[in-house]
């Protein structure tokens, strides 16, 4: 069975970024990498948060963005799950907003995912938060997901 990989909102938004900085261009390249290189190695999944995520506001690329998402599994979001956000708001784990980065942990947590995949490194795939969230997660007996950019799901096979 293959490991699972929450696609959070971040990759199918960088997927698409026309950001014309160094720094993006270069993510930009190495999240389109892993999507066709390395993403066969997983079972991907998603949820409807990221759908509704991306379907909110006026940007660019927003139709690519969504099909990026065609044929990954969507998971449910179960009434657990917004209980979960509740409980990382009230720890102050992620921003009060319920919809975003709260929701997607809650997500992937619940679900069991192997992974939860990002290039959100401030309220997501931060080292100096993955303990605290830990710690919640275990009070909630939930296991937390790898947090983890795409530079980090890279095979040694390149």
């Amino acid at each position: 069975m293959k490991p699972t990989v929450y696609i959070e909102t971040t990759i199918p938004s960088f997927y698409y970024s026309d950001r014309t900085e160094t720094d993006m261009v270069v993510v930009k390249d190495w999240r389109r990498d892993w999507w066709w290189e390395e993403s066969h190695n997983y079972e991907l999944v998603s949820s409807v948060a990221v759908i509704d995520e991306l379907k909110q506001g006026d940007h660019s690329g927003k139709e690519d963005k969504l099909k990026l998402l065609e044929g990954v599994r969507m998971l449910e979001l179960a009434v657990e799950t917004d209980e979960i956000v509740e409980t990382y708001l009230r720890h102050k784990l992620m921003p009060k907003d319920l919809s975003g980065d709260a929701r997607h942990l809650a997500v992937a947590s619940f679900h069991r995912c192997d992974y939860l995949l990002t290039w959100n490194c401030r309220h997501i795939a931060n080292a100096n938060k993955i303990g605290h969230i830990r710690r919640i997660n275990g009070m909630l007996g939930l296991p937390t997901p790898e947090l983890v950019t795409p530079l980090e799901l890279v095979s040694e096979n390149k």
